[in-house]
């Protein structure tokens, strides 16, 4: 950010009076420009114990599985939001369900919230940002293809419940550990 958004006056980066971290601050009229994580929103679509995957058309990882989802828009609930997300990106309707997990990434500065929701039916078609899009047992997963670590983790909860009948809310975070390799630690709060 170089420009303040109420004046358009130059920015600085300081710490404000009474606040404890470095912040976007307006040179001239004195504003602060908060930035904050983004939120995540999207659904597991159940479908008979097989859940809807979308292969990304769009960068990042344009070519990987994932579960439909995306950032939350203003004015909208998270459970808005994933209805929202995987109708966009699977055209596929669902009930949204509870929300199932919860993880914040501080390393891109993201908060993830997924919900499960049934399928209301079969009739679901790529969408814009997806290439294609498909139910998968457990056995199915292509693990290695999935996009983003959150949907390992959240997947990897999911079919260890569905295999016990019991479905919990997982809480935590999850941190990506220095290297070239995709390598994550992820800490539940239990």
């Amino acid at each position: 950010m170089n420009y303040c958004s109420q004046c358009g006056n130059s920015i600085e980066i300081r710490i404000p009076e009474g606040d404890s971290r470095e912040r976007h601050v307006c040179s001239s009229c004195g504003v602060i420009h908060y930035q904050n994580p983004n939120v995540v929103t999207g659904c597991i679509p159940e479908w008979e114990g097989k859940v809807l995957l979308c292969r990304r058309a769009i960068e990042p990882r344009k070519g990987y599985w994932t579960l439909p989802a995306g950032f939350l828009e203003n004015g909208e609930s998270t459970q808005q939001g994933a209805l929202r997300e995987t109708l966009e990106e699977a055209n596929a309707r669902v009930a949204v369900g509870p929300l199932y997990t919860l993880f914040s990434l501080p390393s891109i500065s993201q908060v993830y919230m997924l919900f499960r929701g049934p399928l209301l039916d079969l009739d679901f078609s790529p969408g814009d940002e997806s290439l294609e899009v498909r139910l998968f047992g457990e056995a199915e997963i292509p693990w290695e293809e999935l996009a983003f670590q959150v949907m390992v983790e959240t997947l990897k909860y999911y079919f260890m419940d569905q295999r016990s009948g019991v479905f919990r809310l997982r809480s935590g975070v999850i941190e990506r550990l220095p290297g070239e390799q995709r390598r994550y630690r992820t800490t539940l709060h239990e």
